[in-house]
C-alpha cells in the first residue's frame, strides 16, 4: 500500500499522510477522515506528537484494556480500527457530518523536522494547519479543536491567537500554564517530563521508519517513511529534560510554551478531571477562570485520564457543544449552564449538578486551624508552640474531629503556613486526605493513579514571594517564581500555599486531614501498578525528588512549624451550605 492514498472504506473518504506546507517548507502530514458525500464540513483538528498512525492498543495497551472493561460504552458503536491515543474517534463522529484531520506535529509520526514540544514553531505551525484546514473545498471554514492533554493543550495555545477560522475548542484535560502547572509545581521540578519524553515522543519520532510501529489501518510505519540512525534522531530533537532541569525560575522560554488565556475570544469547554492534580486540573480551572471570552463553559470529572472523553457521557456533551458552534445546530447548548459538576462522593460515587459560575458564589470559606497539641485540625486558632518533621520522614498530620454532619467541600484551597527550616530552603508538600471512622484512609481513582487523595499544594520556599496578578486572595495564592529569596536557617517565614481545587461530600463522622511533607505523598493503601508503571501510590507518575533539583544537603533538612494566636496557621476550605 502507498504512502500517501486516498479511498473510500468503511462509510468515510479516508486520506492517508496529505502533505500541509509551512512556511519554512517543512510539511506536516495529516490523516484525514471525511463523510462519503459530497459538501462542506466542519472540521474537527488534532495536531500532536503521539502519532496519528499508531494505534490506541498498541502504544497504550493497559489504558486500552482497562477502558474496555471499565467504561465499554467508550469502545461501543464503533469498530475502533480508527483509535488513537487521545483524539476523536472518526467513526463516532464522520458520520454526525464531522471531519476528522488528525495531524502529526512537527518530528513526530509521519511529519518530518526537529521536535520541540510546545514551542513558539509548534505553535506557528499549528495555527497555518488551522488556515489551511478551513480553505479546503471539503470544509464549510469553521475549525475545532478537541483533544486530552497534549491536544487540549494546543487548544489552548492555538485559542490564544484568536486565528480566524478557529470556531470552538473542548480542552479536556490540558494545562495552561508550562510552569507552574506542569514541570514545576510550586518551582519543584517533577520528574514526568522526562519520562513522558523518552517513553511517549522518543519512541514515535520522525525516521524510525520501519524501527517503529505500524499503522494497523495502512500497514505502514507510524513514525515516517524513511529509516534514520539514533545519531540523525538525537540531532533532530530537544533534550527537554535537560532544558526544563536547567530553567528554575519562570522565564520567556516557559511563557512562549504557555497559553494567555485572557486574551481568548474563542467559545470554549474545558473539561477538568478532579483527581487531575499531578498536571491537569489546575490549568482547566485557571483557563475557564481566566478566558477573555463570555462563551465559556466549565465541566468537571472523575475517573482516569482517558476514557471519559470517549464515554457517551463525554461524546454526547462534546456534540451537544460542538453541534452548537460549528453546525449551527439546535442541540439545547444555548441553554447550558456555565458550569457542569459531577460531585464527587466516597464510593467512587458522582451526583451531576449544574451551576452558574465557578468558584461557586454560594462558597463558605471556612478556617480549620492547626493544633500541635492533639494533631488537630480545629475552629479555633491554636496556642503557642512549635512542631518539627524531618524533611524525607512521614511528616505531620492534622485531623479533624468527626463530621456531626455531612459536608460538601467544592472549589479552590489554600494553606497559610508559619515555617522555619536549619537550611537555606525547604519544599512543602500538603495533602488534604479523607479517612472513615476507623481512621482507614479513602482515596479515589484519579486521573493516572488509583489511589489518589482529595487535594495536593506545593511549594519551595525560597520561591515564596506572591504574584499580585495572578493571585486571587485568599482562596488562590499564587507565586511569582521570579527570584529566589534564600531561606535563614531558623528563621520563621509567613507561607501562602495553593492547593488544587477538590469537590467531595464528607459523610458523617468521616474526618479530613492535612499531611504537610518535604516528600512526595504516598497512600497506606494498596498501590495498584497501571501497566508498565508500577508502585504508583497516590501521586502516579507525577513524582519529585530529581537529585539536580532536590539537593540533598539543602532539602534533606529539618522543618520546623511554628504556631500562636497572632500567627496561627490553617488551611481554608470551601464549604457548599445545602
Amino acid at each position: 500500500m502507498e504512502f500517501f492514498f486516498s479511498d473510500v472504506k468503511d462509510g468515510m473518504r479516508r486520506d492517508f499522510n496529505v502533505e500541509i506546507l509551512m512556511d519554512d517548507g517543512v510539511p506536516m502530514r495529516a490523516d484525514i477522515f471525511r463523510p462519503v458525500e459530497d459538501g462542506q464540513y466542519p472540521v474537527l483538528l488534532t495536531y500532536g506528537p503521539y502519532a496519528k498512525g499508531l494505534h490506541f492498543e498498541d502504544g497504550y495497551p493497559y489504558m486500552w484494556n482497562n477502558m474496555r472493561m471499565e467504561y465499554p460504552d467508550a469502545l461501543a458503536g464503533s469498530s475502533n480500527l480508527y483509535q488513537s491515543w487521545e483524539v476523536p474517534d472518526p467513526e463516532k463522529w464522520v458520520p454526525d457530518g464531522y471531519i476528522c484531520l488528525r495531524i502529526d506535529s512537527r518530528g513526530t509520526g509521519c511529519s518530518p523536522g526537529f521536535v520541540d514540544p510546545y514551542s513558539p514553531r509548534e505553535t506557528q505551525d499549528l495555527l497555518q494547519c488551522i488556515a489551511w484546514a478551513a480553505e479546503q473545498p471539503w470544509s464549510n471554514g469553521k475549525v475545532g479543536m478537541s483533544g486530552i492533554s497534549y491536544y487540549a493543550i494546543n487548544a489552548w495555545m492555538a485559542a490564544a491567537q484568536n486565528p480566524p477560522a478557529l470556531a470552538a475548542i473542548c480542552s479536556w484535560e490540558g494545562y495552561t500554564d508550562f510552569y507552574r502547572d506542569g514541570v514545576r509545581q510550586g518551582g519543584i521540578l517533577t520528574t514526568f517530563w522526562r519520562e513522558w519524553y523518552k517513553r511517549q515522543i522518543e519512541s514515535v519520532q520522525y525516521g524510525l521508519g520501519e524501527l517503529g510501529w505500524k499503522s494497523r489501518v495502512t500497514g505502514q510505519p507510524a513514525s515516517g517513511e524513511v529509516t534514520l540512525d539514533e545519531a540523525d534522531l538525537l540531532k533532530n530533537r530537544t533534550v527537554l529534560g535537560d532544558e526544563v532541569t536547567s530553567r528554575v525560575l519562570d522565564s520567556e522560554w516557559y511563557r512562549e510554551r504557555s497559553a494567555d488565556t485572557t486574551k481568548i475570544k474563542v467559545p470554549l469547554l474545558s473539561a477538568a478531571n478532579w483527581g487531575g492534580l499531578g498536571l491537569h486540573i489546575r490549568g482547566n480551572f485557571d483557563g475557564f477562570i481566566r478566558a477573555g471570552t463570555d462563551q465559556k463553559w466549565l465541566e468537571v470529572h472523575g475517573g482516569n485520564h482517558w476514557a471519559p472523553y470517549y464515554t457517551d457521557y463525554g461524546t454526547a456533551l462534546q456534540k451537544k457543544f460542538f453541534g452548537h458552534f460549528l453546525k449551527g445546530e439546535d442541540t439545547g447548548w444555548a441553554n447550558q449552564p456555565q458550569v457542569q459538576l459531577n460531585i464527587r462522593h466516597v464510593g467512587e460515587k458522582f451526583t451531576l449538578r449544574h451551576e452558574n459560575e465557578w468558584p461557586l458564589a454560594r462558597t463558605q470559606y471556612k478556617k480549620f486551624y492547626l493544633s500541635p497539641e492533639h494533631m488537630t485540625l480545629t475552629e479555633n486558632p491554636a496556642t503557642k508552640g512549635q512542631l518539627s518533621y524531618e524533611a524525607m520522614g512521614e511528616g505531620l498530620t492534622f485531623l479533624t474531629d468527626p463530621f456531626e454532619q455531612e459536608t460538601e467541600f467544592t472549589g479552590h484551597m489554600a494553606a497559610k503556613l508559619f515555617a522555619s527550616a536549619d537550611t537555606t530552603d525547604a519544599d512543602l508538600f500538603l495533602v488534604l486526605r479523607l479517612f472513615r471512622p476507623d481512621l482507614k484512609e479513602v482515596t479515589w481513582v484519579g486521573a493516572v493513579d488509583t489511589n489518589m487523595p482529595l487535594s495536593m499544594g506545593w511549594m519551595r520556599c525560597s520561591q515564596r514571594k506572591l504574584c499580585s496578578t495572578l493571585s486571587r486572595m485568599p482562596w488562590k495564592p499564587v507565586q511569582a517564581h521570579d527570584e529566589q529569596q534564600p531561606l535563614e536557617p531558623g528563621k520563621v517565614y509567613e507561607l501562602d500555599v495553593e492547593m488544587m481545587p477538590t469537590s467531595v461530600v464528607v459523610p458523617k463522622g468521616y474526618r479530613l486531614a492535612l499531611s504537610v511533607r518535604g516528600k512526595d505523598y504516598e497512600t497506606a493503601n494498596m498501590p495498584t501498578p497501571y501497566g508498565p508503571f508500577k508502585n504508583w501510590a497516590g501521586t502516579g507518575y507525577f513524582r519529585h525528588g530529581e537529585p539536580r533539583d532536590q539537593v540533598k544537603e539543602i532539602f534533606h533538612n529539618n522543618v520546623t512549624l511554628h504556631f500562636d494566636e497572632g500567627n496561627a496557621p490553617y488551611i481554608l476550605l470551601p464549604v457548599i451550605p445545602e
